[in-house]
């Protein structure tokens, strides 16, 4: 019986699901009696964590007999209340669940309330290996982690209680494991890390993510796409402006940890940029390289937001140009200095959230009426959905996942693109 594997959050989180799916068959739990449920949870908010112990306990009431296994962020952060939880057998550390040793069962396994807690102090970890994978199950584009952990202290953020401090995979680890799932037949790969630009100062030579970018697309020639994920664009170093203007491998698709739009907001959450800088950052890549398109997160209801500080986030979707918004209602993570500020009425921050939703969709909308009559090469998902190279979604005919083909745009539905049929592509 293979072990099931149930993944929240990020995509480094993904990625770590697929190396532990592979160390937990090689330590035989899939050959217990009953099977086994591993949780990857997030702990980027108080929902994501509410969630996955929601997940546990619907799991234990479908699958009575089955060993459950919890791990991940929340995990890390929080190992003693999932350990109270009855219907949890073993909670493991972020360090933990990715040693084949971990999963290897104990005769009293899930009984000895010592043994049901594998949870080391993640801030001692100092290494971060490469984990090879040669392929991400069920997806057409494959992950790769550069990086792990964080350096900084966002007043809302817990994910380096989580995650320890920043910590970078050697070079040619990474270039190995890009050209390993190339040879096995992926398009497009996505850099992946908690705080990827800051990749680099703790190996030799003086690294940084643009010097990476730069290796892997120069000794991976047959790697058709290369997409960064979430970046924190204060810390974009010279040799990856220079990669985005020069290389289209690399996806004109950049996604932004601004956080807010105000000044204000920005010190208290100790954010190491400003509005202008943002603005600025989004305004210089978009003169070497027109075709981008941006995404954001944008935190709404922070605590002390005033109404017009939360407008200067409003205002920030048009200012930078914003498309793909991900949006996060405030939620108080105990241990965190935010959640001792004067917080923002509930409600007030539902409704900051959905207005400031409102215009991410309209700005998306505006995105994709602007790319009607324009010709897209694709990258197909699964049969009749795929994403653009500025990573937006289109409906489309024909293509085997995996594959990119190149269709005429021909409107869209608000949500995403329409391609026109393969024999009815622009002359």
């Amino acid at each position: 019986m293979a072990v099931e594997i149930v993944t929240f959050g990020c995509r480094l989180n993904t990625y770590e699901s697929e190396v532990m799916k592979r160390e937990a068959d090689a330590a035989g739990l899939g050959e217990i009696e009953g099977g086994a449920i591993v949780f990857n949870t997030c702990a980027v908010t108080s929902e994501a964590v509410r969630q996955a112990r929601q997940a546990i306990r619907k799991a234990r009431r479908e699958n009575p007999d089955a060993r459950i296994i919890v791990t991940g962020c929340a995990a890390q952060t929080g190992a003693d209340d999932f350990a109270a939880m009855d219907e949890v057998d073993l909670v493991l550390g972020n360090e933990e669940k990715l040693k084949s040793s971990s999963y290897r069962m104990l005769p009293d396994f899930g009984v000895n309330q010592f043994e049901k807690v594998r949870v080391n102090d993640i801030m001692e970890v100092r290494e971060t290996a490469s984990h090879m994978v040669d392929a991400i199950e069920g997806r057409a584009r494959a992950f790769v982690q550069v990086q792990n952990g964080c350096d900084h202290r966002c007043t809302f953020c817990i994910i380096p209680y989580g995650r320890g401090n920043s910590r970078s995979v050697p070079m040619g680890a990474v270039v190995e494991q890009v050209k390993r799932l190339v040879g096995n037949g992926y398009a497009e790969v996505v850099l992946t890390g908690v705080d990827m630009t800051s990749y680099g100062p703790d190996l030799p030579g003086n690294l940084r993510l643009g010097k990476l970018v730069k290796t892997i697309l120069a000794q991976v020639p047959d790697l058709q796409r290369l997409r960064l994920s979430s970046i924190d664009s204060i810390e974009a170093d010279d040799d990856l402006m220079e990669a985005l203007a020069n290389e289209r491998r690399l996806m004109p698709h950049l996604h932004l940890s601004l956080q807010s739009g105000d000044n204000m907001v920005l010190k208290r959450m100790k954010r190491r940029h400003l509005r202008d800088d943002s603005i600025r950052f989004c305004e210089t890549v978009r003169a070497i390289r027109p075709d981008i398109v941006f995404g954001a997160d944008i935190i709404a209801g922070f605590p002390t937001e005033t109404e017009e500080m939360f407008e200067n986030s409003v205002k920030i979707v048009e200012e930078c140009g914003l498309t793909h918004l991900h949006v996060f209602p405030f939620s108080p993570r105990e241990g965190t200095p935010a959640a001792r500020m004067p917080q923002v009425a509930r409600q007030i921050v539902k409704e900051r959230a959905a207005r400031l939703r409102s215009a991410g969709d309209r700005a998306y909308a505006a995105h994709l009426a602007t790319l009607e009559g324009t010709t897209q090469k694709i990258l197909v998902e699964r049969e009749g959905l795929g994403r653009t190279e500025g990573f937006t979604l289109t409906a489309l005919e024909g293509g085997e996942p995996g594959s990119i083909v190149e269709r005429l745009i021909a409107g869209h539905d608000g949500d995403k693109l329409i391609a026109a049929p393969a024999d009815r592509q622009a002359a």
